[in-house]
């Protein structure tokens, strides 16, 4: 079977590019950056991911520089263009201005890594330094307008670079330059997901041999086809499900799940209450990475209770969890990348589990659009396979909490700044919210404030000034639209933590989002729906906001804003306005990159 190396450098998006060429039928491997060239040797290709450092820094990341000498094609991006260059005696260097968003390509060279491809497109960027001096017999083949040496080619060694990013949805071209690389490497497009559930379905038998697996489930995909998985490679009897309330479920969602499984045919389900666990231990955590750590070390901490209570011999049993490759990625799973968010299945309690081999994870090396194709395959029910992405945290990541206001330094200077570039809009204004969020630029992790912008719009001038106000504003890593919003006098924040009149609170306001959008058939168009809550009001109405967060993907690595139309924005807008405490609704037009779809 032929294969391609993918060498990770940290990059949030590193087994992003493996997923795309596997969907093209080659199959990838993500290696570490200083694999030996001569275990390369046999691969028909080599891509150099991105990364979250400059290669000019001391102890950056290096590879193996005799890959350059092995006679295989080879493809940098972003991170990896920059040090092909360096490494062939280029230039790289601090760029003059940095590109987080959609950038227009012109290509000039008809190149075979853009065979096929219309001269002007639409390319993702997410980088800080550029490629200044391209090397000896290497060629521009595309610029942007900031970005002169966008792509560069040595057409007789078969080595490319490419500045933007082609594994995100958002560089429309993305598909057509993989197919064009493999095509460069003469690569045989034959695997596919049948034939790694096989490989899984042994693997785990293999691993586990003859212990038993306690897995906990929440109803979600994930969880649930890792689920399927082990009790096709173990047998019923050896799958026992755990399924924990932490009462931060949406509405009556405990009982959908139970209905769910009995359905699917899982029995052995032991549900367990955990509300008062959960509130207590996050009574006055505001920090998200601490929250999300709380949450991870309970669950395992219910684990071993529940353990305990049904007299399992701990020595018998491991532990199963849906872990996808975006929560180890995102978690700083490999050796270079930059940590955005700690998953909760991604804890230091976790960490030494899989150290001790105590854990089990099905789907780990898969994305959820993968993850999905492996459920129909073992038969289980679309309306299940296809249901939105919840997060473990349940609303316990979308109740955003604050002790005191938060703004950036100078903040006034800043809105100043801020509405003199929105003048070119007409209409729109902006003031910055004395709250943080969790957001990703240039493969790092950022955690800084959002910007509310309001005034007679467009969504493709809504899309347009976000991304320009992102790359111009390093304090600005989201931006929402306050719906309906004519002026904003004063922006106040509400003192707030995890309490339950909170999270009835979003229940409610949820339930009303979803209804809409199931009443719209939008369920399965919209990739994930978060309904967030903000401590924050306007005008001195209400108590907290409702952030509307649509998104279209299909792998949660980058995501684009899904554009509901206006009339059923103003119907959901209208529902949660009746809300006693609520003041505004706003809704995030910020794409993924430079804002994570959870705001924690």
């Amino acid at each position: 079977m032929d294969k391609i190396a993918v060498l990770d450098f940290g990059g949030q998006y590193a087994h992003l590019i493996a997923s795309r060429i596997r969907r093209q039928g080659v199959y990838a491997e993500i290696k570490r950056p200083k694999t030996p060239a001569y275990l390369l040797k046999n691969y028909k290709g080599i891509i150099l991911s991105g990364g979250p450092r400059s290669v000019f820094e001391k102890n950056s990341p290096r590879c193996d520089k005799r890959i350059f000498d092995l006679n295989i094609p080879i493809l940098g991006i972003c991170y990896g263009h920059h040090l092909m260059a360096f490494l062939q005696r280029g230039y790289v260097k601090p760029a003059p201005t940095k590109e987080f968003g959609p950038a227009e390509l012109t290509i000039n060279d008809n190149s075979h890594i853009f065979k096929d491809i219309d001269t002007k497109q639409t390319v993702w960027m997410s980088h800080g330094d550029s490629v200044t001096v391209v090397p000896r017999n290497f060629k521009v083949i595309a610029s942007t307008k900031d970005c002169e040496n966008a792509a560069i080619a040595d057409e007789q060694m078969k080595f490319y670079g490419v500045q933007f990013h082609p594994e995100v949805t958002h560089t429309a071209c993305g598909d057509q330059i993989f197919n064009n690389f493999l095509e460069i490497c003469n690569a045989k497009r034959d695997w596919d997901l049948s034939e790694y559930l096989e490989k899984k379905i042994a693997y785990i038998k293999d691993y586990v041999r003859d212990r038993r697996v306690f897995m906990l489930i929440s109803g979600g995909v994930d969880s649930t086809v890792s689920f399927a998985i082990l009790e096709k490679a173990l047998g019923k009897e050896r799958v026992y499900g755990l399924f924990v309330d932490t009462g931060f479920m949406r509405y009556q969602e405990k009982e959908q799940v139970e209905k769910a499984l009995k359905e699917i045919g899982v029995e052995n389900l032991h549900v367990y209450d955990a509300k008062k666990e959960f509130y207590s231990s996050l009574k006055n955590v505001y920090d998200p990475e601490i929250k999300r750590a709380v949450i991870g070390n309970l669950f395992l901490e219910i684990k071993d209770k529940v353990s305990k209570d049904l007299r399992l011999n701990i020595d018998e049993w491991m532990l199963g969890q849906g872990t996808i490759y975006p929560d180890t990625i995102e978690s700083g799973g490999t050796q270079y990348s930059s940590r955005i968010k700690t998953h909760h299945n991604r804890v230091e309690g976790i960490q030494e589990l899989i150290k001790r081999k105590r854990i089990i994870e099905p789907v780990k090396e898969l994305y959820k659009d993968e993850v999905r194709q492996i459920g129909e395959k073992l038969g289980l029910p679309k309306e299940l396979v296809w249901r939105q992405p919840f997060p473990g945290p349940g609303l316990a990541v979308r109740i955003l909490c604050a002790k005191k206001e938060n703004y950036p330094p100078n903040h006034l200077a800043l809105e100043r700044q801020v509405n003199m570039l929105l003048a070119e809009t007409d209409n729109l204004k902006g003031k910055v919210l004395p709250i943080k969020s969790v957001g990703v630029q240039g493969d790092n992790r950022t955690y800084r404030h959002p910007l509310v912008i309001y005034g007679d719009t467009t969504w493709d001038e809504l899309k347009n000034i976000s991304t320009k106000l992102i790359n111009q504003f390093k304090e600005i890593n989201r931006v929402v639209y306050g719906f309906g919003i004519s002026n904003i006098e004063n922006v106040q924040l509400s003192l707030s933590e995890l309490a339950e009149d909170r999270i009835k609170l979003l229940q409610k306001a949820d339930k009303i989002v979803q209804d809409a959008i199931f009443e719209k058939d939008l369920t399965k168009d919209i990739w994930q729906f978060p309904v967030v809550l903000l401590p924050v009001n306007f005008n001195n109405q209400g108590k907290e906001s409702i952030v509307l967060r649509p998104v279209e993907s299909m792998d949660a690595m980058s995501a684009g804003v899904y554009e509901l139309d206006w009339m059923t924005v103003k119907k959901i807008a209208d529902d949660l306005l009746i809300i006693p405490d609520i003041s505004a609704v706003l809704y995030d037009v910020t794409s993924k990159p430079p804002a994570t779809i959870e705001w924690e």
